[in-house]
């Protein structure tokens, strides 16, 4: 194998027909950019700006919401740039960069969504402990550890990208996800036990972890009043359903790099686009239309006149 190919750019090779579609192509992604950073900032002023939201709950979705914003500018400056230039490339230690950026930013919305449903288990199965338990002091240690465990984690298989030899330049992708293991030549035994250990602790244990304390809270409030069961419904539903999308584009993330040779360039472009477009729009509308107080909040905000009437 040619040494060379370890200090060489990353071609992306991933886009269908720029040539013919790079101005489309920017004006759609560069939209969809600067909807994620409206709306999403636009929930996060609301919990900032209302002091009855300056509460646990809320504030754990602002940060869900500000991860959502930095997790789209890992990939969406890079394509801008990639649709208005005549190559598209990277240099490796770029790509390795965007990927455990990439990764960490996800890994920290696992969670940040497990740190969410231990504060609404508090909250409904032992409300006379919830203001003990979940003080600014928890909740700032809940924040820090969201971001900074699965970095820490990740930067372990990153850095021994780093020093794997690759045999092509070549990346049938847009931007550097997983895609990355396809550069190299061989993926170790010892690596992939690696790899899986990081997903099982960033990812897996904390949906399973979300998934038993939701059944515990819906468990326990079966039994309880009518007030209790509305209150869970309302609260817990919406931290669920961004779960439920948030783990299918996980496993959307896995099959798209194992059958990416089964499917035609054009459907692996608008599958690799589901991943970056679909979920940072998603977060903020679950919350601002299916939590109570934000969209009482945001529609004042929208229709001022109305809400004054």
């Amino acid at each position: 194998m040619d040494d060379g190919l370890n200090v060489t750019y990353i071609t992306l090779d991933g886009y269908v027909e720029l040539n013919k579609y790079r101005y489309l192509y920017f004006v759609i992604m560069l939209t969809a950019y600067i909807l994620i950073i409206c709306s999403n900032s636009i929930i996060v002023y609301l919990i900032w700006s209302h002091q009855n939201l300056h509460e646990p709950m809320y504030i754990f979705i602002a940060a869900l919401l500000v991860n959502s914003v930095m997790f789209s500018t890992a990939t969406y400056p890079k394509l801008l740039i990639d649709f208005l230039s005549e190559k598209q490339i990277i240099s490796y230690s770029a790509c390795l960069f965007q990927f455990h950026i990439f990764y960490s930013l996800g890994g920290s919305e696992f969670l940040l969504l497990a740190a969410m449903a231990y504060d609404r288990y508090v909250s409904i199965c032992k409300p006379l402990q919830y203001a003990t338990i979940m003080r600014k002091t928890t909740v700032s240690i809940f924040l820090v550890l969201a971001w900074i465990l699965p970095a820490s984690q990740l930067a372990v298989p990153t850095a021994l990208s780093a020093e794997e030899k690759r045999c092509t330049s070549i990346l049938h992708g847009i931007f550097c996800n997983n895609t990355v293991y396809k550069l190299q030549c061989v993926i170790s035994e010892a690596r992939f036990i690696r790899d899986l250990i990081v997903l099982l602790n960033v990812a897996l244990l904390p949906a399973l972890f979300i998934l038993f304390t939701y059944t515990r809270i819906f468990v326990i409030s079966y039994r309880s009043s009518r007030e209790v069961r509305r209150k869970a419904a309302q609260t817990c539903l919406p931290h669920l359903i961004v779960l439920i999308n948030l783990s299918c584009l996980c496993v959307y993330d896995v099959i798209i790099i194992e059958l990416e040779s089964d499917f035609p360039k054009i459907v692996r472009l608008i599958m690799t686009l589901q991943i970056i477009l679909y979920h940072p729009l998603f977060n903020p509308i679950i919350y601002g239309l299916k939590m109570k107080e934000i969209s009482k909040h945001l529609k004042r905000l929208v229709c001022p006149a109305k809400m004054n009437l």
